[in-house]
């Protein structure tokens, strides 16, 4: 089976602010067929001022509280970067990457789709490790 990769409009970078852009993470997250006991928040963490570019980077931290523990045992970081290029029009809409913080691979929602899977293999193996410390 084909799997479509979900995305979302991104705004140009003349309409960007960093509020906008967490919105917009938001909004790429609900495209993610995640189930409904993961829960997350997200927030912004810095801008980057680059030769050629402005980043602004984000971060969703995920976690799968349940009655029995409210506070989960450990969490999953999604670290998104928005990039604003000072070559293109100001019109182009934004780039967006964004890697899991168990990974150096940089993904870009429109070529790939979230896995909830990458997720609870974060938790497992801080869970694992954190047993067998």
């Amino acid at each position: 089976t084909k799997h479509v990769i979900k995305n979302i409009p991104w705004t140009a970078s003349k309409n960007f602010t960093v509020e906008r852009g967490r919105q917009q993470i938001e909004e790429l997250i609900s495209t993610w067929d995640i189930h409904e006991s993961w829960l997350h928040h997200s927030e912004f963490l810095e801008e980057e001022e680059l030769k050629d570019s402005k980043r602004y980077h984000y971060r969703a931290c995920w976690g799968l509280p349940t009655r029995r523990k409210p506070i989960p045992r450990a969490t999953a970081n999604v670290y998104f970067v928005i990039v604003i290029s000072k070559f293109k029009p100001d019109t182009a809409p934004v780039e967006v990457f964004y890697r899991l913080e168990s990974s150096r691979l940089i993904r870009r929602p429109e070529q790939c789709q979230f896995r909830e899977k990458w997720l609870q293999d974060i938790i497992e193996n801080k869970i694992v490790c954190t047993e067998r410390l």
